[in-house]
């Protein structure tokens, strides 16, 4: 089941029936199935996990029921906060790398719902009822499995928006408690963090589709922020444009393009070693191998406003959205001293 977004918590009051307040992990969700010691671990999109987390099967068969379905989050703490990037890193090839890393940093699942327990189907049932017998389940369960904190409570929900942002989630989910659970249906909401950034835009990458002539057109902008030293960094991009304004884009961004011979932030892009020492675009992933990460260098003079909802490191953690241009901006401002950095919080605090 997923969540609208919506842009202010709702009062608990605000939908019939009423609803409550959960915290928004920041992890892959995952549904568990059970089936004695048989362990499957499940992705939204039906794709299995149970091989990039094998340290979590012996912990699940020993915390949840001999039979049950349950919808959770997969996590992982390196610290006092929740490390997404550290959860990406498990969806490798090798299972050799696998096992390693899930020694060196092991995964914790966080239960939020159920669905099935024994030979009941749950999912007909308000979230109430899932919610208590989900309770009952888990009584006894011990880390790494934990079950997600609830309140109905307006003020406690606001507090938890700002506190735990600190420790690397992302908002809050709102449930009502009337509502069964229908996969694929946004019957929850969601809050997120949302912020605006002013950044330099230092090149931008072509669409996969040509414009009406053949021509390249914009697919997204290339986004940077200085350090305190003066160095640009490549901290993500702005897409989500219209077909239409994708060709307008790459006809005004022309005069501002760069030569191969003339020097740019990030000429040395291609070079091992300058990824080492700062942020640069196209460097190769697991996401990114076979595809062209060929880009059009600028002049890093253009600055562009954009929504972002959170930081991963020094880079934005999801495709920003494109808010105006500031004419009024010069580039050279544009550094991560803008950015509002959450107060730490531990996660360990969060979890029960």
């Amino acid at each position: 089941m997923l969540a609208k977004p919506v842009s202010d918590i709702p009062a608990p009051d605000s939908i019939p029936g009423g609803l409550v307040y959960e915290p928004k992990w920041d992890g892959f969700r995952c549904i568990v199935f059970r089936d004695g010691d048989q362990i499957e671990l499940g992705s939204r999109n039906e794709r299995p996990l149970t091989r990039y987390f094998p340290e979590l099967v012996e912990s699940l068969r020993q915390n949840l029921p001999e039979r049950c379905v349950i919808d959770g989050e997969i996590v992982i703490r390196t610290g006092s906060s929740l490390d997404f990037g550290s959860l990406q890193n498990r969806i490798h090839p090798a299972q050799s790398r696998v096992q390693m890393l899930a020694e060196q940093s092991p995964a914790s699942f966080i239960a939020f719902d159920l669905l099935a327990i024994g030979d009941d189907n749950c999912m007909s049932l308000p979230f109430a009822t899932r919610r208590q017998r989900l309770e009952v389940a888990l009584a006894d369960t011990s880390a790494p499995v934990h079950l997600t904190r609830v309140s109905s409570d307006l003020d406690e929900a606001r507090r938890w928006f700002t506190q735990f942002e600190g420790a690397g989630l992302d908002g809050l989910i709102c449930k009502p408690l009337a509502a069964p659970y229908v996969p694929d249906k946004r019957l929850m909401l969601k809050v997120k963090h949302a912020r605006t950034a002013d950044c330099v835009v230092a090149g931008w990458r072509p669409h996969k589709q040509s414009g009406l002539h053949g021509e390249q057109i914009v697919g997204s902008l290339m986004l940077g922020l200085y350090d305190a030293r003066g160095t640009l960094h490549s901290v993500g991009v702005a897409a989500a444009f219209t077909m239409a304004r994708r060709a307008e884009m790459a006809i005004e961004l022309a005069p501002l393009g760069v030569a191969p011979e003339e020097p740019h932030p990030w000429s040395d892009w291609e070079s091992v070693d300058a990824h080492s020492a700062q942020r640069l675009p196209g460097a190769t992933s697991r996401w990114s191998s076979g595809k062209d990460l060929g880009w059009h260098p600028l002049r890093p003079e253009l600055v562009v406003e954009v929504a972002y909802d959170a930081m991963e490191g020094n880079r934005f953690r999801h495709t920003t959205q494109f808010v105006r241009w500031r004419q009024d901006r010069a580039a050279e401002s544009c550094t991560y001293e803008q950015l509002e950095r959450p107060v730490r919080y531990d996660v360990a605090d969060v979890l029960v």
